[in-house]
């Protein structure tokens, strides 16, 4: 396993943590699986932040960052790893737990967001960690659609794969022959992956940790930023206020794109985009309704 000594300024920094790359080689440190068990540190009370991509998770972790209160963990690369070979690396997922919540200056909580591809992991990190919470964050279809688009021909391969992926461990059989999964457009595969992961959220909210779990709307984030920031505390700190700033909707992190840096820019979409996006809303709001599905998920964190 690879340690990698990360300041605290980066934690607020556009992008993941999985791409950071320290400037000093004293700054790594390699230890084999087999001690990891064996190092304790001091803990902080540990929360996650799971997501659906492009929900403005990364921009909500990062603002989680608030000196003296919390520090959020935008992607990990360890919990990556773990998910791509759950059967050798799930037995660390206790202690990598404990190492990722080493207490930094002097926080009072730590937050985690995994990758959307580790999702598949919630319910052993939520057994790993029983004193944690969840927000399970969410959005519309139509701009995670938008999101795909947006990123051209990797991001339609992005959604086809993540529809066989969330196939994987969260299926929902729609009655399909082969030809007809291939046959499917790009967005067409996007959005299926977009419901399966609303159902698998909602199966999440109702079930046995149901409690410990809340569900929130990006979209509505992004509109009421502070309030949103101070539910997700008073729910982590079972109903304990925070001593926070009263200014957590105007941070520094909302000034800049979340993952790549630079000015905000929502996408936009042309006529044609516009009219397949529509069409493939209609059609998901006829599987949901067949299914008994709400979507996308309602909200219970406000």
């Amino acid at each position: 396993m690879i340690f990698v000594r990360v300041p605290d300024d980066r934690l607020t920094g556009p992008g993941f943590l999985f791409e950071f790359e320290p400037e000093n080689a004293e700054d790594r440190l390699a230890v084999p699986l087999s001690r990891v068990d064996e190092i304790e540190v001091d803990t902080a009370p540990m929360h996650f932040i799971f997501h659906s991509a492009f929900c403005r998770s990364t921009l909500l972790v990062r603002a989680l960052n608030i000196r003296g209160v919390s520090a959020g963990l935008s992607e990990p690369g360890i919990l990556a790893a773990i998910a791509a070979d759950p059967k050798a690396l799930g037995p660390l997922i206790t202690p990598i737990l404990r190492l990722l919540a080493r207490g930094r200056s002097n926080t009072r909580a730590i937050f985690i967001k995994p990758t959307n591809h580790a999702n598949g992991l919630i319910p052993a990190l939520l057994a790993a960690s029983p004193q944690s919470t969840a927000i399970l964050m969410t959005n519309p279809l139509e701009p995670f659609l938008l999101s795909v688009r947006k990123r051209g021909l990797m991001g339609h391969r992005w959604g086809r794969k993540l529809y066989l992926e969330l196939q994987g461990y969260t299926p929902i059989d729609f009655g399909m022959p082969p030809d007809e999964v291939f046959a499917m457009t790009d967005l067409q595969a996007a959005g299926l992956a977009w419901l399966l992961n609303q159902n698998y959220f909602t199966t999440l909210a109702k079930g046995a940790d149901r409690t410990r779990i809340r569900t929130l709307d990006g979209d509505y984030f992004n509109r009421h930023r502070g309030e949103t920031i101070s539910a997700v505390l008073k729910f982590a700190a079972d109903g304990e206020d925070f001593a926070v700033p009263e200014d957590l909707g105007a941070s520094d992190v909302f000034r800049q794109h979340s993952k790549l840096g630079g000015q905000v820019s929502n996408p936009v979409a042309d006529e044609a985009t516009d009219q397949e996006i529509a069409q493939v809303e209609q059609w998901l709001d006829l599987i949901g309704e067949q299914l008994g599905l709400q979507l996308p998920v309602s909200q219970t964190l406000l």
